[in-house]
């Protein structure tokens, strides 16, 4: 395998364009657009479950750049990583179709980061899956966790504050078969 071949996301190397704290926040934030790419499609010629990971991948990459998580930042020995992810595919997309991107950050405390996904079909707005991640702050050079420099905690906090009144049932969910019931003799 050549070894110059990696995942990359459509907003590499764009740096981090600054931050305005008196500028509104979307709500929730419409941070990416693209569309299904004919390598995204699976043996149903539907948008494959990795390919959903992926998107809403790019998305997380588009939020980070927003309050300052770019190439510099990571050069610097800073990152975020993803912990723990739920995805719900709701509805299929198929090749061609555009894909609209939003995002909520839901909680946020001195390492980590609650966000939630929607994507949306462009051409009527329906939502075709979610995604809700866990990700944690890290100090690269040090490996382990750590907290948020205070200009990335305040822009994450300002964040979470408009976005504090969401109406989203399916975060925390989990997923499971009922327990079995017993017989009665």
């Amino acid at each position: 395998m050549d070894e110059d071949v990696r995942v990359t996301t459509p907003f590499e190397g764009q740096p981090h364009g600054g931050w305005d704290p008196e500028r509104p926040i979307d709500v929730p934030l419409a941070v990416h657009t693209c569309n299904v790419v004919p390598a995204w499609a699976d043996y149903n010629g539907h948008m494959s479950e990795s390919a959903y990971l992926l998107v809403f991948g790019d998305a997380s990459d588009a939020l980070f750049r927003l309050i300052g998580i770019d190439e510099a930042y990571r050069a610097a020995g800073g990152s975020i990583y993803t912990v723990e992810t739920h995805l719900r595919n709701l509805r299929e997309a198929v090749v061609g179709e555009e894909l609209r991107l939003t995002i909520w950050v839901i909680g946020v405390d001195d390492k980590r980061l609650h966000i939630a996904h929607e994507m949306h079909r462009g051409s009527d707005g329906q939502c075709i899956a979610t995604g809700e991640q866990l990700l944690v702050h890290v100090d690269m050079e040090a490996g382990r966790s750590a907290p948020f420099p205070s200009h990335l905690r305040e822009r994450l906090d300002q964040i979470a504050a408009a976005h504090a009144h969401h109406n989203l049932d399916w975060i925390g969910r989990s997923i499971g078969l009922p327990a079995p019931r017993m017989k009665k003799d």
